[in-house]
């Protein structure tokens, strides 16, 4: 697909930044400045003095024996810095790929996503008015190549777009400063009677380059599309991610629904086609006052199953708010893993339905939470919490076996929990313990059983576990650490029996 990009310069941009925060100052002359070399000079100028040929780099002093009443603030140009930024990533509604052009535009690669809005026309009066609402004075433009719409922007009138293939034919009457030159070079061409670019494509390269370098033949091709210029997104472009623009804003959960459902056929048949599942996913809504509403969702297996996947985000929905209304939809595959047609079967249950199970736990996770489900797999230790991994897939199979030999508590806590017992004979279970401020009774025990942690790993002295049950039936796993030989030994609540 040929690529398509959209320059955005924001012509004002540190005055109206200062009018958005003291909306007093609109059609009020005002300037911004800075010390340089020992007097103030003019950085920026309000709208209302353009007229008046105000530039940047003049004296405060002479502008204000020109215009007495002009009102000045110090410039600040980290403010402006962050208020870009700010906007790019704001534009991440109109394109997953939008960078910072410095010191007052943006350049957003727009490559399939005008046909979302009804085509180049729309996207672009779209995004002016959005932005001639927020109170900025915005020059842009659309073309083949970065730097060519970048010179239509700043140097021909607004909202130009330059027909595919065009850019020689547009960019022809314009100054070559449309180009980006530095000033030296410039200034030669201006010395030398070049006018317009239509003139440099006239000389032979070879020319070119013996009396300007390779910066002006770099600059010229980067601008007709044979040289090539890449963006620095301000956030990596998404690989799975689908768009869903409102003609009218969205407020109802149903239209919220129908939006979501759409998304996930189209998203879920380019994964179907690329041989890969979802693991995470996120449901943005845009809405008209600038904030955004989002759900997130995760699997236990790599799923494209827009079904499952529906149910899943649904229970979700009722967490985004849509008033004023939701003007765009954007779901994403935040993470994505290969899909195999043929998978063994779960946990050794040669006949277990893989994605049945999976389904189900992920129907679980989302009204319980997904912290709530845990998967475990046996590893070859003796302390019990080092005996045991967690894992996230349902694929993943153990490397050892379980050891059923012992009872072991289906909770076993992550770690061990201090209590307070009393033991009438070494070597014998408590009579009772002190738990979350409770004293349980025991009724039945059972042990010790010793185990010893790995030497190579750790050195201290052994646990003694004992099962213990109370007069209610419930069922403790408890241990002492160290012997009555060696002091005074430690107790421990290591887990819970079903």
């Amino acid at each position: 697909m040929p690529k398509r990009y959209l320059s955005i310069w924001f012509r004002h941009l540190p005055t109206d930044r200062m009018v958005r925060l003291h909306p007093e100052l609109r059609n009020k002359p005002f300037l911004l400045y800075a010390p340089e070399r020992g007097r103030m000079v003019v950085r920026a100028s309000s709208r209302v003095l353009d007229k008046e040929g105000i530039v940047p780099g003049m004296a405060v002093a002479d502008v204000r024996a020109i215009l007495p009443s002009v009102e000045v603030f110090p410039d600040d140009p980290v403010s402006a810095g962050k208020l870009l930024k700010g906007l790019a990533e704001w534009f991440l509604r109109y394109t997953p790929v939008a960078a910072i052009d410095p010191p007052d535009g943006l350049m957003l690669d727009i490559t399939g996503c005008t046909h979302l809005w009804g085509g180049e026309l729309s996207y672009l009066k779209s995004i002016i008015l959005r932005l001639r609402k927020g109170g900025y004075d915005v020059h842009a433009a659309i073309a083949d190549t970065i730097s060519a719409a970048w010179a239509m922007a700043h140097y021909s009138k607004n909202g130009i777009i330059v027909e595919p293939g065009r850019q020689a034919e547009a960019l022809r009457s314009l100054p070559p400063a449309a180009l980006r030159l530095e000033a030296t070079i410039l200034q030669r061409l201006e010395k030398l009677g070049f006018r317009q670019i239509g003139q440099l494509s006239r000389i032979p390269r070879s020319n070119l380059r013996r009396r300007f370098g390779d910066v002006l033949l770099i600059r010229l091709g980067q601008a007709l599309g044979t040289e090539p210029e890449i963006l620095n997104p301000v956030q990596p472009a998404p690989l799975f991610q689908e768009w869903l623009p409102s003609l009218e804003p969205i407020r109802t959960a149903k239209g919220i629904e129908i939006a979501l459902q759409r998304l996930l056929d189209t998203l879920c048949e380019r994964l179907f086609n690329e041989g890969k599942g979802m693991r995470t996913g996120t449901f943005k809504g845009y809405r008209v006052d600038g904030k955004t509403g989002q759900i997130s969702i995760g699997t236990n297996q790599a799923s494209r199953n827009a079904a499952h996947l529906f149910k899943l985000f649904e229970l979700k929905i009722p967490e985004i708010e849509p008033a004023p209304g939701i003007e765009l939809f954007v779901l994403e595959a935040t993470l994505v893993e290969e899909v195999s047609e043929t998978q063994e079967a779960l946990w050794s249950m040669g006949n277990s339905n893989h994605t049945a199970i999976a389904e189900l736990l992920d129907n679980i996770a989302g009204k319980v939470g997904m912290n709530s489900i845990h998967r475990y797999l046996p590893q070859e230790h003796h302390w019990p919490e080092a005996s045991i991994k967690e894992v996230s897939s349902l694929v993943e199979g153990p490397e050892t076996a379980w050891h059923t030999d012992r009872p072991r508590p289906l909770h076993l806590l992550p770690n061990p929990v201090p209590i307070e017992v009393m033991v009438t004979l070494p070597d014998y279970p408590p009579l009772h313990f002190r738990y979350k401020g409770n004293i349980i009774k025991v009724a039945k025990a059972d042990g010790p059983e010793r185990i010893e942690q790995e030497w190579w790993l750790q050195k201290g002295p052994p646990r003694d576990y004992y099962y213990v049950e109370d007069e209610n039936g419930a069922r403790y796993w408890l241990f002492r650490l160290g012997t009555y030989d060696n002091g005074d030994p430690r107790w421990f609540l290591h887990g819970f029996f079903a």
